[in-house]
């Protein structure tokens, strides 16, 4: 990779109580990848997305994003960096009580988005990028898993942001939703030239997806590579996962 980090997580210290997730979790992204996080279950594949967000803090270390150090920022700066990182939450985490259109327009009015007139026009433009166009009206309650994460996806976006954090985007899903799931993350990325990070335990939407892949194993990022070099790979941990394997912590804290 020739270009700067556009993201970069150095040495990074998590711990719930006293159960520690990372103790010295080191990545960088690339701008315009899309990069995959993979790890068993327990492992803090989520945990560490959120701290890039501050969503969760990290105990020590630093990430940067853009080249300003999260850790380091208060709430009124983190809004700043939440307006250029955009994240699509594993359950879609839409507002049962608020139409598509009224989910949608929640993240362009937080962060002070156009004029109604604007807004309007935004949500049409984003539905119909996820294949949604004429949803405006319907509740979540009203939609199925897979449109509920593509409503998601379309408020992520609306914000034009120029990173997309995917929680688990598939999991869930019948086949046919996951391949358009997996369709929406590489279109948006060649679409609108963002970075994206995914969270997954699916091997074929990570080799489907991925530029890069890295590996969390025993509290740090154990292994990075091209999807040919994960498939090739002859380090155990990373053949036995790919296999199937899905770790060994008991305790899921993502």
């Amino acid at each position: 990779m020739s270009a700067e980090p556009i993201i970069r997580f150095i040495g990074v210290k998590k711990r719930f109580g006293p159960k520690v997730i990372f103790d010295d979790a080191t990545l960088d992204v690339f701008p315009g990848e899309t990069l995959t996080i993979l790890g068993g279950s327990g492992t803090g594949k989520s945990v560490l997305i959120k701290t890039l967000i501050g969503l969760l803090r990290a105990d020590g270390g630093q990430i940067l994003a853009f080249g300003q150090d999260v850790t380091r920022m208060g709430e009124r700066d983190l809004l700043g960096v939440r307006k250029r990182i955009a994240m699509l939450f594993q359950s879609g985490a839409l507002f049962d009580s608020l139409t598509v259109e009224q989910n949608i327009k929640y993240g362009l009015r937080e962060h002070h988005w156009g004029t109604p007139k604007q807004m309007d026009a935004r949500v049409e433009e984003v539905l119909d990028m996820v294949g949604m166009p004429g949803s405006q009206k319907l509740k979540p309650a009203q939609l199925s898993g897979g449109m509920r994460k593509r409503v998601g996806l379309a408020r992520a976006i609306a914000i034009q942001p120029e990173v997309i954090l995917y929680d688990e985007p598939t999991t869930g899903l019948d086949p046919v939703n996951v391949r358009r799931i997996n369709g929406l993350i590489l279109s948006l990325q060649k679409k609108l030239g963002v970075t994206s990070i995914v969270v997954t335990h699916d091997m074929d939407s990570c080799f489907t997806v991925s530029d890069r892949i890295a590996m969390l194993y025993e509290r740090h990022i154990a292994f990075t590579g091209t999807a040919e070099q994960t498939k090739n790979c002859d380090i155990r941990y990373v053949r036995e996962f790919i296999a199937g394997g899905r770790g060994t912590l008991d305790e899921d804290v993502e």
